[in-house]
């Protein structure tokens, strides 16, 4: 495996570096938070920058409107787009980062075709309807029922944590169409239309002050047959395609936006100052930063390796898991240590002097969802012990 940067690889980083230059200053700054629909305009606006400049999707097939380019390319992407501080992908995030790619994967000629292209140009924004107040880490244990009734399917239940829902055209959706097969072997994946009849959204407010989640309750809602993803019933395979491509890449612009992270830490370490000293000046919390920059490379030849095993399978691997512990760690150490530089600053939700308390305290906040959000910590951990490893499963009581 060589991880180094080819010629053209090279000049791809130098064009898109040119473009973004040009095209990130003027585009302007982020809504306020709690602004969902001025938060969608601002997102697919920049989404449709981007597939107009032919950056959407570069690693998808051309015929859908993607650049065809390779994933070492998409690597490349992550790290310009977070070099220039370029507009994250928002509102955009399900539809184009693991739902766009499961239906490229899984779907039908019909589905990749009448969806892909929307979704690349920021026409489509998705949501994800998969965890339920009973079934979130266990997400096997989901409850919501679809039953056929001809050429669709009658959906009841309800969905919890559902990202993005009062913004989204579309949702991946996974229902139980077999209550009677062992809950692995009774689900299916479905793409649901948000302005179906019988949805009702209801925000759900969190610790960051922003309602990016939301309960979602589901009753007589009809989905039509064509709209499922694989065959009946074959839903937790399917599934499985979509937390891969979660687990995996997903996370990587993230990554590159934490060493930026790090670089805001220590520039204000270098401002914070004590009986004429700086928090720079010490010794251990230069080395304890070193440390993590040092982990964050690592972490970075991680998706590389896991972006080549895609390269190979078409789908990131079950390492992918092992990418995303790293990164939940990782991520939850430098933000705790983050809190610890700002002192009593890190008291204030606002800005402090001229110290980024908002940014630190948001930013810690986030980082104790990730070892939920795509997969707990646990489940992680399951998945490498058994299926990495080779460890026997662990013991679980009698159905």
């Amino acid at each position: 495996m060589d991880l180094r940067y080819t010629a053209e690889e090279q000049k791809f980083r130098n064009q898109l570096a040119a473009w973004l230059a040009s095209e990130v200053p003027g585009y302007g700054t982020p809504p306020p938070v709690d602004s969902w629909d001025e938060r969608r305009a601002y997102d697919t606006g920049w989404q449709k920058k981007l597939f107009d400049a032919g950056y959407a999707g570069i690693n998808w097939p051309k015929e859908y409107g993607g650049r065809d380019a390779s994933l070492v390319e998409q690597l490349i992407y992550f790290e310009e787009i977070a070099k220039a501080n370029a507009p994250y992908v928002g509102v955009n995030f399900v539809g184009t980062l693991h739902g766009g790619p499961t239906i490229m994967a899984e779907g039908t000629e019909a589905q990749r075709a009448f969806h892909i292209p929307r979704i690349l140009a920021g026409e489509e924004v998705w949501c994800q309807g998969f965890s339920e107040p009973v079934a979130g880490s266990d997400l096997a244990g989901l409850q919501t029922r679809a039953e056929r009734d001809g050429d669709d399917y009658v959906v009841n239940g309800h969905k919890i944590w559902t990202s993005f829902a009062q913004v989204a055209d579309y949702c991946e959706m996974l229902v139980r169409t077999d209550p009677e097969a062992p809950k692995h072997r009774g689900i299916s994946w479905l793409i649901m239309p948000m302005d179906l009849d019988g949805i009702d959204i209801r925000p759900l407010p969190t610790l960051e002050g922003e309602g990016e989640f939301s309960e979602v309750f589901l009753e007589d809602v009809r989905i039509p047959v064509a709209n499922r993803i694989g065959e009946e019933n074959d839903g937790w395979r399917v599934t499985n395609v979509t937390l891969r491509f979660e687990r995996g890449t997903a996370f990587a612009s993230d990554m590159i936006q934490l060493q930026a992270f790090v670089q805001r830490m220590i520039e204000a370490a270098k401002n914070i100052t004590s009986d004429g000293t700086t928090a720079w000046d010490d010794k251990s919390l230069r080395r304890e930063i070193g440390h993590i920059s040092g982990e964050l490379e690592s972490l970075w030849a991680m998706v590389k390796l896991s972006v080549c095993e895609a390269k190979e399978s078409g789908v990131p691997g079950v390492g992918a898991s092992a990418v995303k512990l790293y990164y939940t760690d990782i991520y939850q150490r430098t933000t705790e240590l983050a809190v610890r530089l700002l002192g009593r600053a890190g008291l204030s939700r606002s800005d402090f002097l001229d110290l980024p308390s908002h940014l630190f305290i948001n930013r810690h906040f986030n980082a104790i969802s990730v070892s939920i959000a795509a997969g707990t910590t646990q489940i992680q951990k399951n998945i490498i012990g058994e299926r990495i490893l080779g460890l026997p499963k662990e013991l679980r009581p009698p159905a």
